[in-house]
Formats: C-alpha cells, structure tokens, sequence
C-alpha cells in the first residue's frame, strides 16, 4: 500500500477540505462462481455483532462482504466512499459534514438513512469495541437531513474519513438492529443464507447492488472457519478452499504484502518490577529480534523499533534505530534498576518461549505462563498513526494493554491529530515513536509481511490492500474467478 496523502483530504494551507469520494470504475471481470476460503479467528462466539469482531473470519464476512462502512481504504491506500459519497472538515477539522449514498437499500429492503448511520456509530461508545476510542472522540452526531450528517468531535482530527472505514463501523438498519446482529443484515454486496458461528457462513450476490460494474465477481461465498494453517493447507491441497489466510502450503500461489502487522509484549508499566524504565530498556536489549522474525515469520518481514508504526504508514520513521540484541546493555540496565536477576512470567505461546530463549543470554528469566499479566498480542496496525496510537497508547486507552503514560506523548497525540500541516505532523509523529522506543510500556520486535495461500482458480488485482489481511478483509468484493 503507498503511503496515504493527507493532502488527498485537505487543500494545502487551508482547514477546510472537500474530497468526493464517488467510487472508483475498474476494468471488466467475469462475474460468476464461488468463492470458498478456510479463514483463522473463528469462533462459537462470533455473531454479527461488529463490537466483537476481530479475526478473519467475522471480518472478511461482515465488514468485507455482508456490510458496508461509510469510507473504505483501497488497496492501495487512498480513501474513498462507501456508504458516503463526500465530506467536508470545517472548524479546524473539529466538523465534519458526510454526505450519504442514495437509493441504497438493507437486505430487509429498509431504505439506508442518516439515522442508520448515527445509531450504527454511537452503539460502540463505553463498550468493549476496537472502534470504541473512535466513536466516544464524537461529541455528537447531528441528522441535516435523509442523506447528509454532520460528525461534531471534542477536538479536530484530520484523519476522522480514515477512521469511519474501521471493520467494527459497519452500519446496520436502525429500526430492526437487533434482527440484524442475529441474520446479518446490510447493504453489502452479498446477502447471508447460511451462518453457523465459528464454523461456516455462505452468502449470495445481491443484484442491482450499487456497486455493480466495480465489485463484488463471485455469485456466491462460502466461508470455513479454519483456525491453523496445517487444517487451511490440508483443504487447500484437497481443492476444498481456494484461500486460506495462514497456509501457503498446497496453494498455486502465494500472496504477499508489506504491511503493518506486529507481535505487541505489552508490558504492565504501572506493576513493579515493569513500572522501572530500566527494566523496561533491559527486556528490549535482551531479545533477539531477528531470531523471531525468521523463526515466526519465515523472514518475511521487517524489524521494529518498538513502535506500531510501520512501513504502511504515511509518517512511519524509517530511519528510527530498532534496539539490537545486547545482553551486557540488558545486565547493565538491570543493574541500575537493582533487580540483577530478573525473573518474570509472559503469557503468548510460541512468540513468549522464543522471547525466554534470547532473554536468557542476558540473565534474565522469562517463564511462559499461561494468563500472565505481560503477554504477547498479534496486532495488525491501523492505517494511521492517530488510530493506532489512540487505541492503544495513550493513557487510558481501551486497548493499552500495558497501561504505560507519558504525559509528552499524550500531548503530542493532541496536537498531532488537529495539525494541517504534513510537516508538523511527521515531526510530532516521529517524537512519538521515539518515546515508544525508548520509555514505552511495549515490545515489538518486528513487522510480518500478510501471506494468503491462493489457488490457481482465483485471480486477484495487481495491487493488494495490505492494511488487513486478505486484501483489507475485502476479498469477496476485489477478486474474481479466473
């Protein structure tokens, strides 16, 4: 994905920006088949209720076929409308009027409206969703009328379209939102006839869908719920599946991409002996980043510096030193923190025991333990830096996971997110990830490319979104049979 443009958005010099957003025409494909992918994160759980949605499974079915957002990030990283057709920012960015598709319909036949968007939107505020930071940065939502809303936020945010594509912001019909958590009803090009939770869900191609001529190839999906790679590449060998998300092998093709995804130790910062910065410094020198990277990731991919921000974002700061693998720094740090001999509990299977191998060059003592306070998490990045660093590093965030504050990089995050100015933004964004490096609560020790295992049946755009996996979890609307 290139790195986005804010000027995409915003005219040069000025706080306002109008950016229509009118869908994009591709060239002809052939419409026809089905497509059948064995898909990693599904669960007996799942529903369709976005606020719980996480793996590929729900994603792919939900936000990449069965439901609309009201922008979506191509694949190769502009922004365009889905459910809205333009926006305009005023009040330095702090309003933002969308203006919404007309003559769209849910596969209820309700007629698609600003109340569905304002009733889609604010159910995630003081929840447990991903999009919960999101929805509660919006002080109110205004209905100008049928088909125009107005978003008033608590501060400006210039990358407020960026964030209403989220998976979890898929919009529902207002009047009969629960019939459509439990039957799955949107305005997605595909129409759900069969959903077995954690298992399988088969859909339809909707026709006269809004999107015809530019998505949406295969007549029908059938997605399986396939949590490792050796069941995905048992079926993809077999031609049971086409697509697997986490198998290669058995696949005529591997596709590959550069994007954001991380492994996240996020440390308990405000719990001794990680509320220490020494600690914190020895526990970064005293992994073997590579050692991961090669061992999880086959190579594929990119040491970090400890930061979330990767090479798929706009202010990723490339040139920001990742710490090396240096046990005397590490004895050193732990010196100065009077703990010479360090010994604590990680929870995070295969990534934490690599983790302990490397930490015990250093002398320290790192015991994989199922449901430790310091645990590794598979992050898959956000499109820019505010979203990521909202939802996981700021204090207080929902999803900051190590529970680390710094009252610098919290005052940056501010200034940043209303900043007009592309080259105050990246200075303010590479401070940010410095102080990650340095002071932050997280490790991450690398970037893995996304994988997918594909069969010769499919074919797929020359450009892949690398924002998510499986082409931004859009698959089902960009690829086609051929």
């Amino acid at each position: 994905m290139a790195p986005i443009s804010r000027r995409k958005l915003f005219h040069s010099g000025v706080a306002a920006a109008v950016l229509m957003a009118t869908g994009v025409a591709v060239e002809a494909r052939p419409r026809g088949g089905t497509l059948r992918a064995g898909l990693s994160g599904a669960w007996s759980t799942d529903s369709w209720d976005s606020r719980t949605h996480a793996g590929a499974f729900m994603m792919a079915a939900a936000h990449g076929a069965v439901f609309d957002t009201l922008t979506e990030v191509a694949a190769d990283g502009s922004l365009r409308g889905e459910l809205a057709t333009g926006w305009e920012a005023s009040d330095g960015a702090r309003q933002w009027v969308f203006n919404l598709r007309r003559n769209v319909r849910f596969h209820n036949g309700a007629p698609f409206t600003a109340d569905d968007v304002i009733a889609s939107i604010l159910m995630h505020g003081g929840t447990l969703s991903g999009a919960a930071p999101i929805a509660e940065s919006i002080a109110r939502i205004d209905r100008l009328d049928d088909h125009q809303v107005r978003f008033v936020l608590h501060t400006g945010n210039a990358d407020f379209p960026y964030l209403m594509s989220d998976y979890h912001l898929i919009i529902y019909p207002h009047a009969d939102m629960q019939a459509a958590m439990e039957r799955g009803i949107g305005t997605g090009l595909y129409r759900v006839e069969r959903f077995t939770p954690g298992e399988r869900m088969t859909a339809v191609r909707v026709n006269g869908h809004y999107k015809d001529g530019s998505a949406g190839y295969f007549d029908r999906l059938d997605f399986f719920g396939m949590n490792d790679a050796a069941s995905q590449a048992e079926a993809l060998s077999q031609g049971r599946i086409d697509v697997a998300d986490l198998a290669t092998v058995g696949a005529d093709r591997i596709i590959q991409t550069v994007g954001n995804r991380h492994i996240n130790f996020a440390m308990p910062a405000d719990m001794a002996p990680f509320d220490d910065a020494h600690v914190r410094k020895a526990l970064k020198y005293g992994i073997d980043r590579h050692e991961l990277l090669d061992t999880l990731a086959g190579g594929h991919g990119t040491i970090a510096a400890d930061t979330p921000i990767g090479p798929a974002n706009p202010y990723f700061d490339a040139s920001l030193l990742p710490v090396g693998f240096d046990p005397d720094r590490a004895r050193w740090h732990l010196a100065q923190a009077g703990v010479p001999n360090l010994s604590v509990e990680i929870s995070g299977g295969a990534a934490a025991r690599l983790y302990a191998n490397s930490a015990d060059r250093a002398g320290i003592t790192i015991n994989p333990a199922l449901g430790a306070d310091w645990a590794a998490r598979d992050w898959s990045g956000r499109v820019t830096e505010d979203w990521m660093f909202s939802a996981g590093y700021m204090t207080g965030a929902p999803w900051n996971h190590s529970r680390w504050a710094d009252d610098r990089f919290d005052s940056l995050l501010l200034a940043a997110r209303a900043e007009l100015d592309t080259d105050l933004r990246r200075e303010m964004y590479h401070e940010m990830q410095a102080i990650l490096r340095d002071d932050g609560g997280a490790v991450i020790p690398m970037f893995a490319d996304w994988r997918h295992g594909v069969s010769k049946r499919i074919g797929t755009p020359e450009v892949i979104g690398n924002l998510w996996h499986l082409d931004n979890a859009r698959m089902a609307e960009r690829w086609w049979m051929a």
